[in-house]
């Protein structure tokens, strides 16, 4: 057997193209654009290039971007004000805290300082329990990618086996609760689970997100399976036996030879979500005057 692959950027350009049309509308109805806000403290390389990565996809579909950069030592209430200004701004409709912070900062604390109707990755306490009891809200952006890629990949989720390796509150928690919202059986695995490979081999779906690179090999997999793979991590180019030198969590070329479907590193979840970031950033301009609060647009 060999593997379909999903391709994230062909789906990322799907949902891109359709934000550019709703920004389009929106703009048209309210005479300005909505607006997404990011604030980075410190200069983290990685997160200076995520940010920016960020700032122009929001600029190619028609958003305004406003870039808020602090200093390395900026004090808690530094960050939390700034969070409240961008809150009352009737001109910025999404608002998004740059993680990991400063060792100094709490990113939990802080982010809960964000207002919830701009809250565009979903993390508020308030956006976290409307998403557990199931009642609209906005959605963390990567696991609402992997909804996206499972559709694409025409996924039957209502009573399948679903595994998610990792019980982040970024990640894990919501993947969860959002196949849960689609009738699958779920299991959460994680660093002390017993026996994975034999959890994830009885997998409809398995998806991956614990950062331990081609840790899931073809044993993990059950025959005919969809992996998703949300793990990330750079190797040296030879290692990784790519240009990039990213490889995943699971092992792709073995794991491929078994699975039905499954995302590529790079190239699957990670376009997705900067792609799902700006749906909710169109989806909160949408709320906050008083249109539709649909996931996607």
């Amino acid at each position: 057997m060999t593997a379909t692959i999903i391709d994230g950027r062909a789906v990322a350009a799907g949902v891109r193209a359709r934000v550019a049309e709703g920004v389009e509308r929106f703009l048209a109805e309210h005479r300005r654009p909505p607006g997404l806000a990011t604030v980075l403290v410190g200069e983290d390389p990685a997160s200076a290039v995520y940010v920016a990565g960020k700032q122009r996809a929001c600029a190619e579909v028609g958003m305004r971007p406003l870039d808020v950069r602090l200093a390395a030592d900026a004090s808690a209430e530094r960050v939390a004000d700034t969070l409240a200004r961008l809150g009352e701004d009737d001109a910025v409709d999404g608002v998004l805290l740059q993680l990991p912070l400063p060792a100094h900062l709490d990113g939990t604390e802080l982010t809960a300082a964000i207002d919830p109707s701009k809250d565009v990755d979903g993390l508020t306490p308030v956006n976290a329990g409307l998403l557990s009891l199931g009642r609209p809200g906005l959605r963390p952006c990567t696991p609402c990618g992997v909804m996206k890629l499972l559709g694409s990949a025409g996924a039957r989720l209502e009573g399948a086996e679903a595994v998610v390796i990792g019980r982040s509150n970024l990640f894990g928690k919501p993947m969860a609760q959002l196949l849960l919202a689609a009738n699958a059986t779920v299991t959460v695995c994680h660093s002390r689970t017993r026996g994975l490979a034999g959890v994830c081999a009885h997998a409809d779906v398995l998806i991956a997100a614990i950062g331990r690179p081609r840790m899931l090999t073809r044993e993990f997999v059950k025959p005919g399976a969809i992996v998703i793979d949300v793990g990330m991590s750079r190797l040296t180019p030879e290692q990784a036996q790519n240009k990039s030198g990213l490889v995943g969590d699971v092992d792709f070329a073995a794991v491929s030879e078994v699975a039905g479907a499954i995302t590529p590193v790079p190239g699957g979840v990670g376009p997705m979500t900067i792609a799902m970031l700006l749906a909710n950033t169109l989806q909160a301009a949408r709320a906050r005057a008083g249109q539709s609060v649909a996931v996607a647009p």
